[in-house]
């Protein structure tokens, strides 16, 4: 499967896979029919209720559909329900969530991409080194595939006890794009199994935070999440 290895904000190397074309189209296909969906069933909702067509009834027509993929991905993390379906997700090029403004460009230019047959697109993505269209390379963004993991979280949140005891208030220096880093960054550990990445991250993030950390790499990056969460909510 091609891969894509991304500069994260703790200047690592993490893997990627990136999502096959086939799998996007797919996705694309998907939401596509339920847009289809729903300007069937409103326009039989109209024409029984005998409602006299307004501008209103345009607009409540038309927009549903016109930001369906930007309401989407910001309520759904990066994901449409084509997208969920077939186990896609947009991140950045950092390798976290992206920003609204980052969701706002990709949509902006998805006319341009889907435009001409689709010919824009195609080739932005089959000839561009990481498969992005015109919209993700302005955005900063990439399409990644989630399927091979065992399990992807789409949030930063980490379930924490109701009796758990923090150890690193530093955490809070990171930001939310930097816990969202880590995150992808532990699930890529936990799947490969990789001590070495485990390692150098929770290098990283020491000599940033200024702890020193006495538990195992893996362990410490897991007790940040946690302590993270436990600060963002009880403050």
């Amino acid at each position: 499967m091609l891969a894509v290895k991304l500069d994260t904000g703790f200047n690592i190397e993490v893997e990627f896979p990136i999502t096959p074309f086939h799998r996007r189209l797919l996705a694309w296909l998907i939401d596509f029919l339920i847009q289809i969906a729903y300007l069937w069933i409103f326009g039989l909702l109209l024409n029984k209720m005998d409602v006299e067509w307004t501008v209103w009834a345009d607009v409540l027509f038309v927009m549903p559909t016109v930001f369906y993929h930007l309401i989407m991905e910001i309520t759904l993390n990066g994901q449409s329900i084509g997208k969920k379906a077939m186990s896609i997700k947009v991140i950045t090029l950092e390798g976290g969530q992206p920003s609204i403004s980052q969701y706002i460009i990709r949509w902006m230019f998805r006319l341009l991409d889907i435009g001409f047959f689709f010919i824009p697109g195609f080739f932005s993505i089959v000839l561009t080194e990481r498969s992005q269209r015109v919209g993700d390379i302005i955005a900063g963004t990439i399409m990644i595939d989630t399927q091979p993991k065992t399990s992807w979280q789409d949030t930063i949140f980490t379930v924490v006890e109701s009796s758990y005891k923090p150890k690193y208030s530093e955490v809070m220096q990171l930001s939310d794009r930097d816990i969202n880093t880590l995150k992808s960054i532990i699930e890529t550990i936990r799947r490969k199994n990789d001590h070495e990445l485990a390692f150098r991250i929770s290098e990283r993030i020491q000599s940033k935070l200024k702890v020193n950390a006495q538990e195992d790499p893996y362990d410490f990056l897991q007790t940040l999440m946690k302590d993270y969460n436990y600060y963002s909510t009880n403050n």
